[in-house]
């Protein structure tokens, strides 16, 4: 994909971004709790929660497809496959299923694509064993294939050494169909699994980082949810109104969890000028964001690193033009994300001419004038969308690029909507 470079401010107020993923691979997921048709709006239609809709249909529910809503009939118990569960490249999806299905009656196969069999799942899959899951894989169950024998494990108490929401949803839901379970962590990770668990009548109590969870007596109900915008996925287009001057954007619809915020926050500190209303509240709170261009100043990142691991490649290109040299510490997880974005966003800058550098935790980047370059996303969806935002300055080409679509089928369409030539 080769981005031109931008020759006008942005101007836009954007209605529809990419509906949020995290919450959509959550409603498909968590339909499977009641016993009753869950109603979802605005589903993100990416290849990544479509392979964990489909994997919802294997384990024997009934998806239909009505184009503005999708209704999920769950089954009245959780069907054993004869096929593997395809994850594509969710890292998320493959890592909750564990969760799910390890405290299941069967056997149960997941895998992905080429990327995703190469990413570690021990992080997950050691806190299942410790409690008694039965997983197992390539390398001792690291990689992907994963083959889980589940069974109802033994109530635990179980404290998590990281701050990830991926561990948390996955000892939560072995532990909703077993015997329920307390569970802690260091810092607050992002709390979504929390939050839909309660809004389906789940009996969970959550008292700061402590949460007591009881086992699933009956059914839970069903969701009826509205899928917000992916506040991840808009921040690409909030880092492209903070770079390029006389800019000026409106989010509409936006997820405003503070545990998915944070990196609004950070651009914030850096001088962007950006004001964030709160308009409802049922299962999250959700509202717009307004970003008007202002020039940026260096920062150094350490703290609330899990509410925005995520957004960090985007960030960096932030920092890449602001003045000083900004810091990123504490975010040693990006090593394990769909590829290395440590030292994949670093060399991709190097490329550009700026001047990066390795943490060992996180990079550090004093802003510079950027030049065009070929970058290789490395089958990364966030570096490839990154370095097509860095583009607007200075022009740009991404190597497979097509894994876009695995999170933000539509980003491409936006670029072109604010303006931006786009040759595929």
């Amino acid at each position: 994909m080769k981005i031109c470079i931008l020759k006008e401010p942005i101007n836009i107020t954007l209605d529809r971004v990419a509906s949020d993923k995290s919450i959509s691979h959550r409603s498909a997921i968590f339909s499977l709790l009641s016993d009753k048709p869950s109603r979802v709006r605005n589903f993100l239609r990416a290849e990544d929660t479509l392979n964990t809709l489909q994997i919802v249909q294997k384990l024997g529910a009934k998806v239909q497809d009505n184009g503005d809503e999708i209704l999920i009939t769950p089954p009245s118990k959780i069907c054993e496959p004869n096929s593997v569960l395809e994850c594509g490249n969710s890292g998320t999806a493959m890592r909750i299923f564990m969760g799910l299905l390890a405290a299941q009656d069967g056997f149960f196969v997941l895998s992905g694509d080429e990327y995703l069999n190469k990413r570690p799942m021990a992080r997950v899959g050691k806190p299942l064993m410790a409690v008694g899951a039965k997983i197992d894989g390539v390398k001792n169950g690291d990689l992907a294939p994963l083959c889980i024998r589940g069974k109802k494990l033994d109530r635990f108490n179980y404290k998590s050494p990281v701050a990830s929401a991926q561990i948390k949803s996955a000892l939560l839901l072995a532990a909703l169909y077993s015997n329920g379970c307390e569970f802690s962590e260091d810092e607050l990770s992002r709390d979504h699994t929390e939050r839909m668990l309660k809004g389906m009548g789940a009996n969970i109590k959550s008292d700061g980082l402590n949460i007591t969870l009881e086992a699933m007596k009956k059914p839970l109900s069903p969701l009826d949810i509205d899928v917000p915008n992916d506040p991840s996925s808009a921040f690409f287009f909030a880092v492209a109104a903070s770079i390029i001057p006389g800019s000026h954007i409106v989010l509409k619809n936006i997820l405003l969890n503070k545990t998915r915020i944070e990196a609004y926050r950070v651009l914030q500190k850096m001088g962007a000028d950006i004001k964030i209303k709160e308009l409802s509240d049922k299962y999250e709170t959700i509202g717009e964001i307004e970003i008007k261009y202002a020039p940026l100043k260096s920062v150094d990142v350490s703290e609330n690193i899990s509410w925005l691991i995520d957004e960090a490649p985007a960030l960096a290109i932030a920092f890449a033009n602001a003045q000083g040299t900004s810091v990123l510490r504490n975010a040693k997880e990006l090593r394990v994300k769909e590829c290395d974005r440590i030292a994949v966003t670093v060399a991709g800058l190097r490329k550009c001419g700026i001047d990066a550098k390795e943490l060992d935790d996180g990079f550090e980047i004093t802003g510079g004038v950027a030049s065009s370059a070929i970058i290789d996303s490395h089958g990364d969806h966030r570096i490839a969308m990154s370095f097509a935002i860095l583009g607007l300055k200075c022009g740009m080409m991404i190597e497979k690029s097509e894994f876009i679509a695995t999170s933000f089928p539509n980003f491409v369409s936006i670029l072109r909507k604010i303006g931006v030539s786009v040759e595929d």
